[in-house]
């Protein structure tokens, strides 16, 4: 993407600054960042802070952009495309990271069928370490393909699938998957407390020992499962731990956990693309 491109962020919540942060440190112009937003005060900050351009109105921040992101909650989406609504040039493009609405509906608000992309990124992105699962539809060129891996890769890596449907599937691993391990985290801190130590040191050491193996799996260049058979020795703790685990059928909870998101995804996108 060139830093010639106007890219408009129509939301300004954790999200959109995380991917305009990441932007600028990428060496991305602030200059050719808009953003518009209804909280004045917020979008009072984001100027102060970041150095781009604010905008009162969505429509006026169409009119300046190349490339529109939509980082606003699900309920209010149709709202906003309503208001753009047979305002848009064709050559834009459209970036949405609102969780659950499917391209087609985007472009029904829209009033036309125009290039857009669906991108679920998760909430490590925040601090540049976040993962984003990405679709585009037909109409999106392979210039615009490649201005959105930019866009979202600004705040982690980028995985693309050429169905939109398992869009869905990615929500259900990595966008809903940082509380898995949050989930466990918690769990084994109280484990910790209940065999004797402080409140502190169980938190930290559940915590680092998450890091730790997510540093090891991720440079290791080995696979999980390699990793956990190495780690665990014959009739040592770790496979005690491990038995006790599969005895409550630890893999059919994860599978079944995973399922009940996916889903749940899949039920939300029809409520509101049902929306008019």
């Amino acid at each position: 993407m060139e830093n010639k491109t106007v890219i408009g962020f129509i939301g300004s919540g954790n999200m959109a600054y995380a991917l305009i942060k990441g932007l600028i440190d990428d060496g991305f112009d602030a200059n050719n960042i808009n953003v518009s937003d209804p909280n004045t005060e917020l979008l009072d900050k984001r100027k102060s802070e970041l150095g781009v351009s604010t905008y009162s109105d969505n429509l006026s921040l169409l009119m300046h952009s190349d490339v529109v992101v939509f980082a606003v909650k699900p309920q209010v989406l149709s709202a906003v495309c309503h208001e753009l609504k047979n305002k848009v040039n064709p050559s834009q493009l459209f970036v949405s990271i609102v969780a659950g609405i499917k391209s087609k509906d985007i472009n029904r608000w829209l009033g036309g069928n125009f290039s857009l992309v669906r991108a679920m990124p998760n909430t490590p992105a925040l601090f540049q370490s976040g993962v984003t699962g990405l679709y585009a539809n037909e109409l999106v060129t392979k210039e615009q393909k490649k201005s959105a891996n930019l866009l979202l890769s600004s705040v982690g890596e980028c995985f693309w699938v050429n169905e939109e449907n398992l869009i869905d599937a990615i929500t259900a691993i990595s966008g809903s998957g940082p509380a898995y391990f949050f989930l466990l985290m918690q769990s084994m801190k109280q484990a910790a407390m209940s065999l004797g130590l402080d409140e502190k040191t169980a938190e930290s050491l559940s915590i680092q020992t998450s890091l730790g193996a997510s540093i090891m799996a991720t440079n290791s260049g080995k696979d999980p499962k390699t990793l956990r058979a190495e780690v665990t020795s014959l009739k040592g703790t770790t496979q005690a731990a491990i038995e006790a685990f599969q005895d409550q059928n630890f893999e059919g909870i994860v599978a079944a956990a995973t399922r009940a998101a996916y889903d749940r995804a899949r039920e939300l996108s029809k409520e509101l693309g049902d929306i008019d």
